[in-house]
């Protein structure tokens, strides 16, 4: 007679047998992919990390367009230039989703930009768009905010003297600065206690977004929201981050000008108080704090990695340097500010900062789409609900439209004339409707940081060091490694 102990692992397998041909039989409303196990699906074979190099590997096998399985989700996986172009752009209406996963709803509820979707979504993109624009956006107003930053860079890299140092720390809180200009209508000095926490945290949440400890809590959020480990401080620094965003609200109600709305809260104060009475209206304070997080995050994150990435280039690359700094001379001479503008008389340069996006492919995987309505993709019917996740790297990257697609390579960005000339498989802002709120300040942050530091400092490896790590560390943006460089005033 069977014992009790016998029993149960009987049951288990199965139980296990039983989910295993399940997975099977629904596999087949997919696009092919790795097979799943039960309970994990292909967590297994990813390492628990949506790594970009992983997917492309799997492409090779699987093809363009298809399926793993995050646990008991299925996810469809978009790959190379064409794919994800017809998925983000020739199909935007039905991609434009934001699925109900479990770290981005705890951190988020549903609410501000990033990680909402719907008529929430639609209301809070609109609103951020028109605010954009309202604050000066591609105006005189804004961009003197981003020269003031630069300025303040090359001024506090100055003080230097050529020693070795780590750059980031100063390049992050620039960056930061220009964010919260916009965010909070004023900047923070670099020993502003909480500011600095405010960066620690941000960077926090940087780091575990898209960590192992992440997908297990996608996985298993009953369970892992129990459990002690990094995915908790994920969501601390979060809620730091909306205290933070919560006390610059109450000071702008205590001391703002209702009348002369000058950042991001005092925008929304107004509509809040316009848009009370619509029905339905999202504009109520939790999308506000929400909102604001999104604006600093995303605006830190992102563009402080580019230029980390962007002086690291310039060691490995001190030609492309040496060029780039010969056409700032020849083209802008002594002028003392530089301008967005400036880069139609500066295609070189231009190339260069686009290359630098390329090669440095800092957002290497979307994050994650819905379907909100039936389509085709690549020959696939996909259905309503799906979950759809695009592999930038695979298009910044793709053989079939870069000459030399693992080579720093400004030349593909110039015509045989040496004009600059755009590629569509440029994609580091994503793309279709939920392109970056914030796409046309980045572009401009990095255009003139990057040329005021280049025409102010030649950037050099400290005396004995030889090699240059280029190896990405893998965080929701992918971030080089701390290094020392010298910066030696021109």
């Amino acid at each position: 007679m069977l014992s009790i102990t016998e029993l149960l692992i009987a049951l288990f397998l199965t139980l296990f047998i039983a989910h295993y041909f399940k997975l099977q039989w629904l596999r087949r409303r997919y696009p092919p992919g790795p097979t799943p196990l039960p309970i994990i699906g292909n967590l297994w074979t990813l390492n628990f990390v949506l790594h970009h190099e992983v997917l492309m590997q799997l492409a090779k096998t699987y093809g363009n367009v298809f399926t793993l399985w995050l646990g008991q989700k299925p996810v469809i996986v978009l790959n190379g230039c064409q794919a994800i172009r017809d998925g983000l752009i020739s199909h935007s209406e039905e991609l434009v989703g934001r699925p109900t996963i479990p770290t981005f709803h705890e951190m988020s509820k549903g609410k501000g930009v990033i990680f909402s979707s719907g008529h929430n979504w639609k209301q809070q993109r609109r609103f951020g768009l028109t605010t954009l624009r309202n604050l000066g956006l591609g105006k005189n107003s804004l961009e003197a905010r981003i020269q003031e930053e630069a300025q303040n860079l090359v001024e506090f890299f100055a003080t230097k003297k050529g020693k070795s140092l780590d750059p980031s720390p100063a390049i992050i809180h620039s960056v930061a600065n220009v964010i919260s200009a916009v965010t909070f209508g004023h900047r923070f000095s670099r020993d502003d206690k909480e500011f600095n926490q405010l960066i620690k945290a941000n960077d926090a949440i940087g780091n575990k977004l898209m960590s192992a400890w992440g997908r297990l809590f996608d996985a298993f959020p009953w369970l892992m929201r129990h459990l002690p480990g990094p995915h908790q401080d994920l969501f601390r620094s979060n809620a730091f981050l909306e205290e933070f965003v919560k006390k610059e609200i109450q000071s702008h109600k205590e001391n703002g000008v209702p009348e002369e709305p000058q950042d991001v809260i005092d925008f929304y104060q107004s509509k809040i108080s316009r848009d009370s009475h619509d029905d339905p209206s999202t504009f109520d304070e939790h999308n506000m704090v929400r909102l604001a997080a999104d604006f600093f995050g995303a605006g830190t994150d992102t563009t402080t990695n580019t230029l980390r990435w962007a002086l690291l280039y310039m060691v490995k690359h001190p030609e492309v340097q040496e060029n780039v700094q010969k056409e700032l001379a020849a083209v802008l001479g002594e002028s003392q500010i530089i301008h967005y503008e400036d880069r139609k008389m500066l295609p070189y340069t231009n190339a260069v900062i686009h290359e630098i996006q390329r090669m440095s492919n800092i957002v290497s995987v979307g994050l994650f789409r819905e379907t909100v309505k039936e389509t085709s993709l690549q020959g696939f019917n996909i259905e309503k609900g799906s979950l759809i996740i695009p592999n930038f790297s695979s298009a910044l990257f793709d053989p079939d439209h870069w000459e030399t697609p693992q080579q720093f390579n400004p030349g593909h960005f110039l015509d045989k004339e040496g004009k600059f000339k755009n590629k569509e498989a440029f994609l580091p802002f994503s793309a279709g409707h939920r392109v970056c709120l914030g796409e046309t300040l980045a572009r401009i942050e990095l255009f003139v940081f990057f040329t005021s530091l280049l025409r102010a400092f030649s950037f050099r490896l400290p005396e004995g060091v030889k090699n240059v790590n280029m190896h990405p560390i893998f965080r929701t943006v992918l971030q080089p490694h701390p290094y020392q460089i010298c910066v030696v005033s021109c």
